[in-house]
């Protein structure tokens, strides 16, 4: 199971997390969040990371060109749409990026949003179910109704999202079975700055071992 853990900042913390077994870190390319770091930032956490770990910007109504310009000059593996993008949006952005990984976020409110969700399903990569927000796009720590995700079976690979923390991730792994799970919030003692001993946590909860 892929776990990514959202929202880096900083270097180090980057590289203690990758170490702890982490398999994806995401980058928040949106300026107006607490979460916000520019190219150069993603670069210098990048350069700490081994070559398996999967580099994921995080973006909400962005261009296509500009999307494409921060993943190519920070080194990413692959991109977040956390907003309002079309599936339209998605296909002319995997024309622009054909070897990047295409995640859709979607803000799940009750089982009628599947539907969006399988829209989405034959032109990106992944997608990424989170909990609802009427302002945030992300990092609320609210959680979804996992027993409504019981009957959520995508086409595609998909991330469970959505106030996870190492207290209640075995209770949701218990109801639904994604194929990662993404936490933010859940694993930081301020926006951006990572709990260490909290993702340690996690990875024990989870029975995967740290990397070394």
């Amino acid at each position: 199971m892929r776990v990514k853990i959202c929202g880096i900042t900083k270097p180090e913390q980057g590289k203690a997390i990758a170490s702890f077994g982490a398999t994806a870190l995401g980058f928040i390319c949106v300026s107006t969040s607490p979460r916000y770091v520019y190219v150069e930032q993603i670069r210098a956490v990048v350069a700490l990371l081994p070559n398996n770990i999967d580099t994921i910007g995080v973006f909400a109504n962005t261009s296509v060109e500009e999307i494409t310009q921060i993943a190519t000059d920070s080194g990413l593996t692959g991109v977040q749409l956390h907003a309002d993008e079309s599936p339209e949006f998605c296909q002319k952005l995997r024309v622009n990026l054909p070897d990047v990984e295409i995640i859709k976020a979607l803000r799940i409110r009750n089982a009628a949003d599947f539907d969006k969700a399988i829209a989405y399903s034959t032109c990106v990569d992944t997608l990424l179910l989170d909990a609802y927000h009427p302002q945030q796009l992300g990092g609320t720590g609210k959680t979804l109704d996992w027993q409504i995700l019981q009957q959520f079976n995508p086409s595609c690979p998909w991330f469970l999202a959505g106030g996870l923390t190492p207290d209640n991730i075995l209770e949701a792994l218990n109801q639904v079975q994604p194929s990662g799970i993404d936490l933010s919030s859940g694993v930081e003692r301020a926006p951006g700055d990572k709990d260490l001993d909290k993702v340690a946590r996690l990875f024990e909860r989870l029975g995967l071992g740290a990397r070394g």
